[in-house]
């Protein structure tokens, strides 16, 4: 299985369009939306400035990027072209197939997660405490699983023709009706109401309470344990489902 991790994270790393996508994109987001702010103005119904809510905002966009396109367009592809199948030929367990593909998203989400704190810190003069920085990592970090589970899901859901559409529109809803790409206070109030109940909401919310050093709210912590247990339950029963099958 270590074998199998080595060649994942050395296949991502390689790929130039993934890890631009995925680790640089993010970071020009956030100086496109946030770029000619001020530190001063907050953000309609938070306490936070523009820049230091789109910054959690961005770096949980590049995390999403790096886990849910990582996984799913691979997946289906390799088992359209018999990759999968020869590995289940072999002593890897199935789980170590699944724990590869996401050790290797995880190892480039981290970068795009970095990278993004650091250009909200250096050109836009953001400010926390270090807990706070260390915290905000490691909680988009973890969080990033969730999404993680869905890339898996994704890629034994549909076959290689047909994974793209549906992990774009996935993807891009989420991160749009979600808030990662503007403030949900900015919304509709009935779009409100349903940004609330996203996983990509209460994701960048939990970013969000750390930065303002408070508790975050149980319906954030719900929602993110609920749709990883969808998503991951949901990926395992597919998984097997497309053992069977083969």
């Amino acid at each position: 299985m270590n074998s199998l991790i080595k060649l994942e994270l050395t296949r991502a790393l390689r790929n130039r369009k993934f890890l631009f996508f995925s680790v640089i994109y993010p970071s020009v987001l956030f100086l496109i939306i946030a770029g000619n702010a001020d530190s001063t103005t907050k953000v309609p119904g938070s306490t936070l400035t523009l820049p230091t809510y789109m910054m959690v905002s961005m770096a949980s966009f590049g995390a999403l990027t790096a886990v849910l396109m990582g996984n799913s367009e691979r997946i289906a592809k390799e088992r359209e072209g018999g990759w999968v199948r020869q590995l289940r030929l072999t002593t890897l367990p199935g789980r170590g197939y699944v724990l590869a593909k996401t050790a290797s998203a995880a190892v480039v989400s981290l970068p795009s997660i970095v990278i993004v704190f650091v250009v909200a810190a250096a050109v836009k003069d953001v400010r926390l405490d270090a807990w706070q920085w260390l915290a905000l990592t490691g909680a988009i970090w973890a969080g990033s699983l969730v999404f993680a589970a869905l890339g898996v899901a994704l890629g034994y859901l549909a076959s290689g023709d047909a994974v793209r559409p549906i992990t774009m529109i996935t993807y891009f809803g989420l991160s749009m009706l979600g808030g990662l790409w503007m403030p949900t206070t900015t919304f509709p109030g009935w779009l409100q109401d349903i940004a609330k109940w996203l996983p990509t909401h209460a994701y960048a919310a939990l970013g969000q309470a750390i930065e303002q050093s408070r508790a975050p709210h149980v319906q954030d912590l719900v929602v993110l344990v609920v749709s990883f247990a969808l998503f991951a339950g949901g990926a395992a029963w597919l998984y097997r489902k497309d053992t069977l099958k083969a």
